[in-house]
């Protein structure tokens, strides 16, 4: 479609089996077997299915963490399925992730304030102080905030500190893997609610990967639901 910020087409990942002494290959695990479809400018497509389905692999090989094995994917009308990671950086700033778990995703040993503005300083972007703060306020967090460390913030405010660091290069797509499955039930709907406002204030687009169907009922426009590397059903949100 005319208004897709990212066109999937008979996307595939598979991962090669290897057993013995000199790790032959004698299989394939097919991961991602052929999966299309489309996010529209401002829409959220929400992407469940069960743990092993394929939908993690689909969010990082969309975002080319992981090499597609054939397939295309377009950003903003742009193909950069087959782009070297020198090409490839130059689109990094119209698509970003947030991890599902915010643990593990961000560094112990970097205030929250430099997580946030990494992005910021590796793309040369001025003003970072002052942007950080702002990205700070932006997510529900003060900027003096910005100083501690992310063993200092409870696992809501550390996804917060994800969606901060999301958000820093103005990205047109979002890909969020299962963003709130590890925090509590109060604290997804406070998260769900905070990506929805930022959502409509940006026109950003999502891709939300999630376990079942009671998060994303919630953000989506679309969903898709995935079983065994497959799409097998889409379902528009009813209003």
């Amino acid at each position: 479609m005319s208004d897709a910020v990212l066109e999937v087409t008979d996307l595939k990942k598979h991962f090669p089996v290897k057993r013995g002494i000199i790790r032959r290959t004698v299989g394939q695990v097919y991961a991602v077997d052929g999966v299309s479809f489309d996010v529209r400018e401002g829409e959220t497509l929400g992407l469940v299915g069960e743990s092993g389905c394929g939908k993690s692999t689909v969010a990082r090989t969309v975002l080319r963490l992981l090499e597609p094995t054939s397939g295309s994917i377009k950003l903003d009308g742009h193909d950069i399925t087959h782009l070297s990671k020198a090409e490839l950086r130059r689109h990094r700033r119209g698509m970003q992730m947030i991890f599902q778990d915010p643990y593990s995703s961000l560094n112990p040993r970097m205030t929250a304030g430099d997580i946030v503005g990494e992005p910021l300083e590796v793309h040369g972007v001025g003003g970072r102080k002052q942007k950080t703060a702002a990205l700070f306020e932006q997510v529900g967090l003060s900027a003096a905030q910005m100083k501690s460390f992310p063993h200092e913030f409870s696992g809501g405010q550390r996804q917060r500190i994800s969606i901060a660091r999301a958000l820093a290069l103005n990205p047109k797509l979002i890909v969020a893997d299962e963003p709130v499955s590890a925090l509590d039930v109060s604290i997804q709907a406070q998260v769900i609610n905070l990506m929805m406002h930022l959502q409509r204030e940006k026109r950003l687009s999502y891709l939300f990967i999630a376990h079942g169907l009671a998060v994303v009922e919630h953000i989506s426009h679309r969903v898709a639901v995935m079983y065994l590397g497959k799409i097998v059903e889409y379902a528009e949100k009813k209003t």
